[in-house]
């Protein structure tokens, strides 16, 4: 294939998953919108009145950064991850491996899909922030670099998940038992300095704890780790993410059986 039919491909795919999502956007943009509202409300504005600052910020400042990320971690593993499974359970993915489009535009294709609905999703649920406090970006490029590597990542993750996915209960076991108490233990709604020196150096093993305070440096310009790692880890995950995804591909892994 040339370059413009690679073109055409890759844009098809992806044309194909945005249009996916945004066809039941009451399943997909509306629910993660109504949550994090949710958690503004009693994070933010009840607990938070009674907690004071944190990090110098006050707490629904210091939270709304990390439940950004909650959204667009969720959203981007969620839409790859379904969407993918539900190409190999009706046997269309077969068609479209045996087809001349490379296996990199087919990957790219996927994961480019889960990256929009990530980036969609986070971008509303900072609108919806601005209702309850006010947010300036500290720096806009590690702001922007963050969001598009974390969602790159977990929509790599989403579409390992359903290679390996014998049915749609498998798809909600790594989100529920792996992906949310990560999370919740990746300094969303804590400074992970407040901990003993045991339970900081147990964090930093978790990688949505440098997503997370990268992130929230590059809105509020406060962060527990260093910032150049956290960007430096999140981008070599990504690489052997996608390393693993390719893999699986290429042999046909749960699509062959």
């Amino acid at each position: 294939m040339n370059f413009n039919q690679l073109k055409v491909a890759l844009f098809t795919l992806v044309h194909k998953e945005i249009r996916r999502f945004m066809r039941i956007w009451p399943q997909t943009l509306l629910p993660p919108a109504i949550t994090m509202s949710l958690y503004f409300v009693i994070f933010g504005n009840l607990v938070g009145s009674r907690i004071g600052q944190m990090g110098g910020f006050s707490y629904m400042q210091f939270i709304v950064p990390g439940l950004i990320m909650m959204a667009v971690i969720t959203n981007s593993y969620a839409n790859v991850s379904s969407s993918f499974f539900s190409a190999k359970f009706q046997k269309s993915i077969e068609e479209l491996i045996m087809s001349p489009v490379p296996l990199h535009m087919v990957l790219c294709g996927y994961v480019i899909g889960g990256v929009c609905r990530g980036v969609l999703v986070g971008l509303i649920v900072t609108l919806m922030s601005l209702f309850f406090t006010d947010l300036a970006i500290h720096n806009i490029f590690v702001t922007i670099y963050t969001v598009i590597i974390t969602s790159l990542l977990f929509s790599l993750g989403g579409f390992i998940n359903a290679v390996y996915a014998k049915s749609f209960d498998d798809i909600s076991i790594i989100p529920t038992f792996v992906l949310t108490p990560l999370t919740y233990l990746g300094g969303v709604f804590y400074s992970i300095s407040a901990l003993s020196p045991f339970w900081q150096n147990l964090s930093l093993v978790n990688p949505i704890v440098y997503m997370v305070n990268a992130f929230r440096y590059g809105i509020l310009g406060h962060s527990d780790v260093n910032v150049s790692l956290s960007l430096i880890v999140v981008t070599l995950f990504c690489a052997v993410l996608y390393g693993i995804a390719y893999y699986l591909l290429s042999r046909g892994s749960g699509m062959r059986e």
